[in-house]
This record gives C-alpha cells, sequence and structure tokens, in this order.
C-alpha cells in the first residue's frame, strides 16, 4: 500500500462517518504523519512511496481509534496551544484555540517589566500555566488541579519548555488547598478554564468530546455554573486589590456570570471568533 493509497483509504472511512466526515482527508494524513513518521513535505513529494507493514500496522491502528471517535490528539499525544507544543492523555481536557484569548486577554492587561504572581485554577495539561510564564518571565506561576493525573502531565509540560522552576503545581480543589497565606491578597491575577457545560447538555457534546474526554473538566452541574459559584469568593480573597480574575465561560452563560461578578470593578467580556462572549474579565475593587 503506497503512501496516496493510505490516506484515500483513510479519508474514505472516516467520510462514511457522520461524525469524522468534515475533517476526513486532514484526520487521514495526520494519522499517517504520526504512524509512520512522515512529515506533510514527505507525503507531497513521494505519494507513491510504500509503507512498511509496521507503518501499515501502525496506521490501521490508529484509524480504528479515531473511528471510535477518540480524539485525533489522544491518539498522537499531542496538542498545539499559543505555539507550544504540549503532551496530552485522556487525563486533561484538549486545550482550545479558544482559550488562546484568555490568555492574550490576562497578557494585555499586565505589566510585563515586574514580578507578578499568577494562579491558574484547573491547570489540566498546564496550557494556560505554561503560555503565560512563557511570556511573562519575572512571573511565578501557581497551578492547581483536582486530578493528580493531570496535573503530571502538566508537571511534564512545564519540564519540556523548561519553564517547571518558575511554575508550582498543586493538588487542590479550586484554592482551598493553598497555604493561608496565599489564600488572602497574594495574586496579581487568577485565571481559570473550568467545567461549565451543564450536565443536561450532554448530548449535544461532539462524541470525541463526550465519550473521551474528562468529565470532571466539562460538566459544572445542572445550569454549568457550579464551578465559578465557588470560585469567584475564592478568587476575590485571593486577589490583591486591583488584581485581575480572568473566565473562559460557555455559550450563553454572560448574564450569568456578570450577576456574580457584581461587585467586582472594570468587568468586560471578550468575544471568541465567532462573536461570542468567550472570556469574562474582572478586577477586584481596590477599596474594600
Amino acid at each position: 500500500m503506497t503512501v496516496q493509497q493510505a490516506i484515500q483509504s483513510a479519508a474514505e472511512r472516516f467520510a462514511a462517518d457522520l461524525h469524522l466526515r468534515d475533517a476526513a482527508r486532514r484526520d487521514a494524513e495526520m494519522l499517517l504523519m504520526h504512524t509512520a513518521a512522515l512529515s506533510k513535505a514527505e507525503l507531497l513529494a513521494r505519494p507513491n512511496r510504500e509503507l512498511t507493514v509496521l507503518q501499515r500496522e501502525a496506521f490501521g491502528a490508529a484509524i480504528a481509534r479515531r473511528l471510535r471517535h477518540e480524539p485525533i490528539q489522544y491518539i498522537t499525544g499531542q496538542q498545539e496551544f499559543y505555539g507550544l507544543a504540549l503532551a496530552v492523555t485522556p487525563a486533561v481536557l484538549i486545550p482550545r484555540p479558544e482559550t488562546e484569548h484568555l490568555v492574550e486577554a490576562v497578557l494585555d492587561r499586565l505589566p510585563k517589566d515586574r514580578s507578578l504572581a499568577i494562579a491558574d485554577i484547573g491547570t489540566g495539561s498546564g496550557a494556560i500555566a505554561i503560555a503565560l510564564a512563557s511570556q511573562l518571565p519575572q512571573t511565578e506561576v501557581t497551578a492547581v488541579d483536582l486530578s493528580p493525573a493531570a496535573l503530571a502531565v502538566a508537571e511534564g509540560n512545564a519540564r519540556t519548555h523548561l519553564l517547571d522552576g518558575r511554575i508550582r503545581f498543586l493538588l487542590s480543589d479550586l484554592l482551598e488547598a493553598l497555604p493561608p497565606s496565599q489564600r488572602k491578597g497574594h495574586f496579581d491575577a487568577i485565571a481559570s478554564n473550568p467545567p461549565y457545560v451543564s450536565s443536561g447538555d450532554s448530548a449535544l457534546l461532539h462524541p470525541q468530546v463526550r465519550e473521551h474526554e474528562p468529565a470532571s473538566a466539562l460538566y459544572a452541574g445542572a445550569d454549568g455554573l457550579d464551578v465559578y459559584r465557588r470560585l469567584v469568593p475564592q478568587a476575590e480573597q485571593a486577589l490583591k486589590p486591583g488584581g485581575l480574575l480572568a473566565l473562559e465561560i460557555g455559550h450563553g452563560q454572560r448574564e450569568a456570570i456578570a450577576g456574580l461578578l457584581a461587585g467586582w470593578e472594570d468587568v468586560c467580556f471578550v468575544d471568541d471568533l465567532q462573536g461570542i462572549p468567550r472570556v469574562a474579565l474582572a478586577r477586584r475593587p481596590v477599596l474594600y
């Protein structure tokens, strides 16, 4: 079987699946590049190259996983976020491009020339913490997660990007495990992409999300707001006066989040590329 034949065959199988057809050719190419250790240039330059037996077997196994709607990122073990290659496993939510809006919003609102303390709540793969640390060289980041397996992935990613010395990882339910000195008036900014999907909306999710990504990183009660209700008051205590809170939010949650942030200053929202409010921003009042 040649490279061209392998891609065509896989693309046809993916195209026959309602949930995979939109990216059938792209997925076929990505899986072949991964399993056969070929670059995109090699696929284009040598379409008639014969695959070895081992390459065909590995490609076939990857196809079978994708046909079970396993995300490409879990099969390849990698996802890019903010220009950084991150390892991902089924223990962590796959970083989305939408979350880059949160990183940009935080960077736009923080000084670059002084030491800062930032917390990333529910760090998962470490995407937000690592992106912020990479852009703010004087900053120390505290990254927390409730999942030991997720923290292991995040710590590995920090080591890969030589940032483990500036990111402290902590097993914690939101801010509860932080030392008392850091739970009150300590952080310049707190960022979070928490679970925000309503438990009743499970059926609306793509099967690759619903069936493979960690439920603990997706669902937050009947209205998707359970984590925000706990996090906002904890963040208000942990931030310095004037400190920044940045939250990724779900579709249709703008008004509810605005209500939870009543009493905060400079409350605003950042839209994603589809014009959907995606990031909520607010500052702890300077005067209490």
